[in-house]
């Protein structure tokens, strides 16, 4: 009997003295019970057990979020680290599948489409009674001394692996977490061996002379002697970008003798040519069509006494706001007229606060502009400076024009305005407040059959909430349901009709000379799954979607070159910011469409440490095609054009490394 009662567990086990049962936690509607019978029927009181359990699966809740925020931070960069030193092509949105099939080919093996995976037979059997070789074995996951890739893949990590010359170069073993789910990249280790080294089955060691084409590439460029080493490289032509001051707001050219010592300064660091902003606040500042050319021709005429290339921007929206230029530089007059009576051609919050930064995409077929459309004033804007300048795009002195799309000159929505009050990391607010925006979110919404569907998120917090502060963008929030996938694509869809719009016209205008396009780097809570920061940006980029393909192939349809912001900063983890990880997406997934790129330093990171991650950007070392950029826009460290000095060093340094040259150290 006693024996019995060893083996068997109690039939009962509610009849076990208390001090013997488990303490556990009850969880979904157990819990629900478990505080209604505590707590008197809802556990109301804040003495009540229902009370405290609710405290403690909040936090319970925290934690879990924290350790999945983590995860997902591992993964990025183990999937970062795939692509810089492993030349895997993994898409910018890569799952487990992808992850494997990867692994299983750079082993050897052969995976079809459809996920059959099998050795591929190493030569064609003699045609002779020689019996047909065995078919090939399946891939056995068996028990295997591993290694977890959960944890950022370093360089140290990957140079270890590579010279243990006593790893066995045997059949092949991938092992899988089976607890964990498919969509899960945690679940995947690989075999604490390195998977190149069946394709040199002839080399011993692993870092053998066969057998060092991708590792001796990554250890080369990581090693300590070459770090900063860019000798030999692509030569990559460099602008600088004059500053805002150099052109008053009457259009004069402030003092031309600063201008000609300036460039002599460049010209001396073989800088390639200089990038000029030609602002709509100033040409067209006071009489709609009145154009005023004169300070920008002055300009221009130095520039061409110095025989260096020219940049132009078409910059249609206004600089300066927050005390960051050398001058603020508004919208055209006669345009800040026309929003005092009609203040919806400017973007809206959803407090109906306006943003004058640049006008809302709700007119730019709207004729709220004297007559004209937001399209037509671009376009008779750029057709003026055609017009005015000829004789320098004939001469090729002009040789690319870069073309406003947005708040900054980027292709962005105005979501990060300082003057509301946001501050980095906020994620901003959605800004299609307006009427015009509102009426085209009401078709949008008709047409998908769902009427309701005609109005902003109201749980997507405000300018400086994060993203779990939020019910729209939290984990597993409405920015995934139907209503949230619905109003986020339609609010990509407006930036994207509308760089399409103006692209048209520019190519019009423009023939024949190189278009460009600056993207942004929103890069802070790009570890969550929302992308919370851009998607108010106008980039439907969650965990589960590329947003940036679409964006990309308007781009590739009007032969666009495309600019990105070069973030020299290492991430803040609070924000679970990853600016090397938007990188790649960006890179990758613009040269995988054929796009030209190009480059351009945020103004305040100018030191050493910054220009050297830009560099690795630009030349990327472990590109298989040699890919790199078209050309680079240097900003210059300080507003302050008159009073600065330029840091001669620092910037003859980058000249150099972008050049291809030997630079001092």
């Amino acid at each position: 009997m006693n024996v019995k009662q060893d083996v068997e567990p109690p039939a009962n086990p509610q009849l076990q003295p208390p001090a013997t049962q488990p303490q556990r936690r009850p969880r979904g509607f157990a819990a629900t019970a478990a505080a209604a019978s505590t707590g008197g029927g809802g556990g109301s009181s804040p003495g009540s057990g229902g009370g405290k359990g609710r405290k403690e699966r909040e936090k319970e809740k925290e934690r879990t979020k924290l350790r999945e925020r983590h995860r997902r931070a591992i993964t990025s960069r183990m999937l970062a680290g795939f692509r810089q030193y492993g030349n895997f092509p993994l898409p910018a949105r890569a799952d487990m599948n992808d992850v494997l099939a990867a692994l299983a080919r750079e082993a050897g093996w052969t995976v079809e489409a459809d996920g059959t995976t099998y050795r591929a037979s190493l030569a064609a059997p003699a045609p002779s009674t020689t019996p047909p070789p065995a078919p090939p074995p399946p891939i056995q996951l068996a028990p295997f001394p591993a290694r977890s890739i959960g944890s950022p893949l370093s360089t140290s990590s990957l140079k270890n692996c590579a010279i243990k010359s006593s790893l066995d170069c045997q059949p092949h073993v991938l092992m899988i977490d089976e607890s964990l789910s498919p969509a899960s990249l945690d679940s995947v280790v690989v075999a604490e061996r390195d998977p190149k080294c069946d394709r040199y089955s002839n080399a011993s060691p692993i870092n053998s002379p066969d057998c060092v084409e991708a590792d001796q590439l990554m250890q080369d460029a990581h090693s300590g002697e070459h770090d900063n080493d860019f000798s030999g490289t692509p030569y990559i032509p460099v602008y600088v970008m004059l500053p805002t001051g150099v052109i008053n707001s009457y259009c004069q050219l402030v003092d031309p003798e600063a201008v000609r010592q300036e460039l002599r300064h460049l010209k001396s660091l073989n800088v390639d040519g200089v990038v000029v902003d030609c602002w709509w606040g100033i040409v067209e500042g006071w009489s709609p069509q009145k154009y005023s050319w004169s300070g920008y021709r002055d300009l221009f005429n130095i520039i061409r006494e110095f025989k260096m290339k020219l940049q132009v921007v078409m910059a249609f929206h206004e600089c300066g706001v927050s005390g960051s230029a050398d001058m603020p530089i508004s919208l055209p007059k006669w345009v800040l007229e026309i929003g005092k009576d009609n203040q919806d051609i400017f973007f809206t919050d959803r407090e109906g606060r306006r943003n004058t930064e640049c006008l809302s995409w709700g007119i730019d077929k709207e004729r709220a502009l004297r007559g004209r459309t937001a399209i037509e004033v671009y376009f008779d804007f750029m057709r003026s400076f055609r017009t005015e300048f000829d004789d320098f795009f004939t001469e090729g002195l002009i040789s690319a024009v870069e073309i406003g799309l947005g708040a900054s000159g980027e292709l962005k929505f105005p979501s990060f305005p300082e003057r509301m009050g946001w501050r980095y990391p906020g994620i901003g607010e959605f800004q299609c407040y307006d009427k015009y925006l509102q009426q085209s979110l009401r078709r949008a919404a008709k047409l998908r059959g769902h009427s309701f569907w005609a109005r902003g998120p109201d749980n997507a917090g405000h300018y400086n909430s994060q993203p779990h502060e939020t019910g729209f963008f939290c984990d597993r929030g409405d920015y995934d349901s139907y209503y949230g996938r619905f109003f986020l694509h339609w609010y990509a869809q407006t930036l994207i009709e509308h760089a399409d719009h103006v692209l048209s016209l520019a190519n019009l205008v423009f023939e024949e000379t190189q278009i460009i396009v600056k993207v942004p780097a929103v890069y802070w809570w790009y570890k969550t799954t929302s992308h919370a920061a851009e998607l108010t940006a106008g980039f439907y980029n969650p965990t589960n979607q590329d947003g940036y393909l679409p964006v990309f192939e308007i781009l590739k349809k009007h032969s666009v070159t495309l600019k990105f912001m070069c973030m020299g900063v290492q991430d803040n983890d609070e924000a679970l910011a990853d600016s090397e990880g938007l990188s790649w997406q960006l890179l990758n997934s613009s040269w995988d469409r054929g796009l030209i790129v190009a480059g351009q330093n945020a103004s305040r990171y100018h030191d050493r440490e910054s220009l050297n991650r830009i560099l690795e950007t630009a030349k990327p070392r472990s590109d298989p095609d040699r890919r790199h950029f078209n050309f680079f826009v240097y900003q210059q460290p300080s507003p302050a054009f008159m009073q600065r000095e330029l840091c001669l060093s620092e910037l003859n340094y980058f000249i150099k490394n972008m050049h291809g040259e030997v630079s001092d150290h």
